[in-house]
């Protein structure tokens, strides 16, 4: 019998590799530039875990250390891997742009990519790939400044997805707006957030939308706080319609959107109006009040400026874009650090300590009703619930808080709470100040 042929068994042919070391997210990578290999993939949920470790899920994020996007993506990195078909750096791009990106540094070196956050994520090799369309090059140029929103996606996916409307495409949707959150940086104001990330609706929508975190005075934000940029949360708000996945808006879509923009207009003009009559109303009461209260023990004569012989510096409802209501609430008195503070007049101590951006302030309340505030102190002379005479010390002058220089914010209000201000020296001139 003939000997029975056998066939060796094939030997798998050895294949060179040459990679290229680049970051991503702050870890040495490799990128291997030939070579065969099983895909590597992860589910847009561990995505979603490895930017909340990497970057606080801030998928447009770009804070000048050199890193960039959701990711975390190094600019070698990003370009090396073909993101620039999609934008020029990684917080230029959308959400499913910089998993695409992000799928092709897995699938070459694994999660070691991301040393830290791809273990507290659970991302791993294998696994089917991310539900996400990346679509076309971004349009947008990188901004000058703070980063604006990062762009849409505008081509059709290559293959159908498995539901009409996936998480997915929601998240990318979300990721192609100015990003879901902002976190504040000394030297920001509400109205220059507003401004930098186009929110809609303006500075008030977004105080609306964060009103829970900033409190009742949207003039006092603090570096750290973590603001949503969604105005579709405001409590009176509107949700926001998403785009098209594909395609530019339509000529019926912009002419919508130009005339919800001529209404937002026209209705922050007309709180405008009703804020400037209220504060109208506000100083005629006050004045009424006023010579209502120059008979009895509390009379004119005992009252007094908060600082003796010195000039004004900023005056009261000097317009602003820097302030949160739109004007200076109070009148400024520029004098060196140490100069002695007094009170206006008879009243009762209902605040005494730190104020925020207020600095080190006294807030009195006189026996008219109306209240006087001094801001910015380096000392306090006096306790809540004290009982003060018109000219007392109260403190000294100083440049706490959110200042350019020492001086004292002098403020009178017909309440205890921001933005009830009147004008201080229309206030002290029904007193008989001469000022």
């Amino acid at each position: 019998m003939a000997a029975r042929g056998r066939h060796r068994r094939p030997r798998p042919r050895r294949v060179s590799r040459a990679s290229l070391a680049f970051t991503a997210g702050g870890a040495g990578v490799a990128l291997p530039l030939i070579g065969v290999g099983q895909a590597n993939a992860a589910s847009v949920d561990t995505w979603d875990k490895v930017a909340e470790c990497e970057s606080t899920d801030n998928w447009s994020i770009n804070t000048g250390n050199g890193y960039y996007g959701g990711l975390q993506f190094s600019q070698s990195t990003w370009e090396a891997f073909g993101g620039t078909a999609y934008a020029a750096r990684a917080d230029l791009a959308t959400k499913a742009q910089q998993i695409a990106v992000a799928e092709k540094v897995l699938d070459a070196q694994g999660p070691g990519a991301w040393p830290v956050c791809s273990v507290k994520a659970g991302l791993t090799r294998g696994g089917q790939p991310a539900d996400v369309s990346p679509g076309t090059a971004a349009s947008k140029a990188a901004p000058r400044t703070t980063p604006k929103a990062a762009p849409k996606a505008t081509a059709a996916p290559k293959a159908a997805p498995k539901t009409g409307t996936g998480a997915a495409d929601r998240g990318a949707a979300a990721a192609g707006r100015s990003g879901s959150s902002y976190t504040v940086v000394s030297g920001d104001t509400l109205s220059r957030i507003a401004d930098a990330r186009d929110v809609d609706g303006g500075w008030q929508r977004l105080y609306d939308a964060n009103r829970r975190v900033i409190g009742g005075d949207p003039d006092l934000i603090y570096p750290g706080q973590k603001l949503t940029l969604d105005a579709s949360r405001a409590p009176a708000g509107q949700a926001h319609q998403t785009r098209p996945r594909a395609g530019q808006p339509d000529r019926a879509e912009q002419t919508e959107q130009a005339a919800q923009r001529a209404k937002q207009a026209e209705r922050a003009e007309q709180r405008a109006e009703q804020a400037a009559q209220q504060r109208a109303e506000q100083a005629r009461k006050a004045r009424e009040r006023a010579g209502q209260s120059g008979s009895s023990a509390h009379s004119s004569s005992s009252f007094t400026t908060p600082v003796a012989g010195h000039a004004i510096g900023t005056a009261w409802g000097v317009p602003g874009s820097h302030w949160s209501s739109g004007h200076h609430t109070g009148v400024d008195f520029p004098v060196a650090t140490g100069t002695q503070v007094r009170a206006v007049g008879s009243a009762e101590v209902v605040a005494a300590g730190w104020g925020g951006a207020y600095g080190y302030q006294v807030v009195l309340r006189h026996p008219d009703g109306m209240y006087t505030q001094y801001a910015h102190l380096s000392s306090l002379s006096v306790h809540v619930g004290q009982k003060v005479s018109g000219g007392r010390q109260i403190g000294r002058s100083g440049a706490t808080g959110n200042v350019t220089g020492p001086h004292v914010h002098f403020e009178v209000r017909t309440g205890p709470d921001y933005g009830s201000d009147v004008n201080p020296l229309a206030y002290l001139r029904s007193k008989g100040v001469q000022i």
